[in-house]
């Protein structure tokens, strides 16, 4: 009997992450309807862009696209474009959209149109490094584009990346000048200082400062909740930059208690964690007998 497998080493491609800027303002000031049209609208305008270099989508995560292409260059060429599409959307109501690209370009593993690999991690951290209006790639890429366009980058900084022994050199591709450009690049280069997350759940207590968890239900979570309010993958933390942010995929809600303040109730909403508090899953945290995570920013 012969056995085949989906599962196979791909030449070197480009993995290019892109997500709409201030999705969650959008929700807020549109509605749900008008919002999630205007990021669908960036959504289809940045698919377009990737298939005419060449690429396919991978996914699509609420506002974000992840994305394959063929070359470095093919990759830095569609991260452009991205940009130049999404500024020339029509304002609504006089709010311009804007995404952040952030791509890596290496070896991938292909398996049932998904790809995994280092290649990947490394490109959702490019992803998570830039702001609004801004490409940010690392060295190892630049060094495979064409001699053109690695004229149009400049390095930025050399950050640790979960998982790699040293650290990434990290480079903005440059796509427009202008002062407000150079504050973006400046900006980027402070994001070195060191930031932790601690959790503390139960017994068990966790030390995030980098990449992201997942809270819920699920045995397979980073955290297990084992209250029934609780959605299987409830919600998520993960760094950006310098920052952590708590993201509600719930049904039921995400509850967040920070001491001296009224407690902040998410849904499909997301919130920066500061200080110290405790988040609740699906009711308050007031409660009795509630099961909570402790959460502690350092830095």
């Amino acid at each position: 009997m012969n056995l085949t497998t989906s599962t196979r080493p791909t030449s070197q491609l480009a993995v290019l992450f892109a997500d709409v800027v201030g999705s969650t303002r959008l929700y807020e000031n549109f509605g749900d309807d008008q919002a999630k049209q205007m990021i669908d609208e960036c959504l289809a305008a940045m698919e377009l862009v990737v298939k005419q270099y060449g690429g396919r989508v991978i996914k699509t995560i609420g506002d974000e696209i992840m994305c394959v292409l063929p070359s470095a260059d093919n990759g830095c060429l569609a991260a452009t474009d991205i940009h130049h599409k999404i500024m020339a959307l029509p304002m609504v109501s006089k709010v311009k959209r804007s995404v952040r690209v952030g791509f890596h370009f290496g070896p991938v593993i292909e398996e049932n149109n998904d790809v995994f690999g280092d290649t990947v991690n490394v490109a959702a951290r490019m992803a998570g490094l830039a702001k609004g209006m801004q490409i940010i790639t690392t060295g190892a890429t630049v060094a495979c584009l064409s001699p053109m366009l690695r004229l149009s980058t400049r390095n930025i900084a050399a950050l640790s990346v979960k998982g790699k022994g040293d650290d990434v050199e990290v480079s903005e591709v440059i796509w427009q000048g202008g002062e407000e450009l150079t504050m973006s690049t400046s900006s980027i280069a402070l994001n070195v200082k060191a930031v932790t997350l601690l959790l503390e759940h139960a017994t068990q207590s966790w030390e995030l400062d980098h990449g992201s968890v997942v809270l819920g239900r699920d045995g397979q979570c980073n955290i297990v909740i084992s209250d029934r309010n609780a959605s299987r993958q409830h919600a998520r933390i993960e760094r950006r930059r310098d920052k952590f942010f708590l993201v509600d995929q719930s049904t039921n809600g995400t509850f967040v208690s920070i001491p001296n303040e009224p407690e902040v109730v998410l849904r499909r909403e997301e919130l920066m964690l500061r200080g110290t508090g405790r988040i609740g899953f699906g009711h308050s945290v007031d409660l009795a007998d509630t099961e909570t995570v402790t959460f502690t920013v350092r830095g």
